[in-house]
């Protein structure tokens, strides 16, 4: 029965975003679940997380709410991530309140919930409020991923650095994995900001997480962005975030 219940609170979280619903664009059709399960189980991924073993590549957009659009009122931000073919995988809705999102803004506390096509839950990203500044090196971001959701698979953590934006990430034992590593400066004035995924080393280039630079509309009035990720397929216990990486 409680099974039954949360499925039917995390469906209606996710209800205006289901395959049918009349606001997503045509061109937008999601890939089918059945189409998962033709998927070679290469690496031993959560439920739902089948499909990410044939992708190299996903992008992932920001929905643009008309009131922020009109008013520059900021809302609770909403993504859908798609394949290299514009198909729709996975959503994404971020949960904070009205407080947080004004006086916090990009270091707001929040959670997003990572859905896939048919509603279900399949990873869940935690980020408490925390500090984020190259002059204390203390209480810095730090992510929490869940998949499935309530069963840690890794964490985010900021690293101190007085001149580049660093972190790293760590698997459920807080073992470090990778490192990812941005540019000096990441306001992103018409042109994309790149981040590179790393060996721990930091000598090697594994793949990069770009912000692409959304138009001068939405970059001037609103906080609307797009992101991309790039990985190996056979990248080992793949995480996915977006905004640990917004407003830096």
């Amino acid at each position: 029965m409680a099974s039954q219940e949360s499925q039917g609170q995390t469906n209606s979280i996710f209800k205006d975003y289901l395959p049918g619903s009349s606001d997503v664009p045509q061109q937008n059709t999601p890939v089918e679940p059945s189409l998962w399960k033709q998927t070679s189980h290469t690496h031993n991924l959560p439920p739902g997380l089948e499909y990410l073993n044939q992708l190299d590549q996903i992008i992932i957009h920001q929905q643009v709410e008309l009131l922020e659009a009109i008013l520059g009122t900021e809302t609770s931000s909403k993504y859908e991530i798609k394949n290299p073919l514009g198909q729709r995988v996975y959503f994404a809705v971020e949960e904070n309140g009205c407080f947080d999102r004004k006086l916090c803004s990009p270091l707001r506390a929040f959670t997003i919930r990572i859905a896939d096509n048919a509603g279900r839950e399949v990873i869940r990203v935690i980020r408490p409020l925390r500090c984020n500044s190259c002059c204390f090196p203390c209480f810095l971001q730090e992510l929490e991923v869940q998949s499935p959701p309530g069963t840690i698979a890794g964490y985010v953590v900021q690293n101190w650095d007085p001149f580049l934006p660093k972190f790293t990430i760590q698997n459920q034992s807080k073992e470090d994995v990778l490192k990812i590593i941005g540019p000096c400066a990441t306001c992103g004035c018409f042109e994309d900001v790149d981040f590179e995924v790393k060996a721990l080393n930091e000598m090697t280039t594994i793949g990069k997480i770009s912000k692409y630079w959304s138009g001068f509309v939405n970059n001037v009035f609103t906080n609307t962005a797009n992101f991309g990720i790039q990985v190996p397929v056979d990248l080992d216990d793949l995480m996915f975030f977006e905004n640990s990486l917004d407003g830096l």
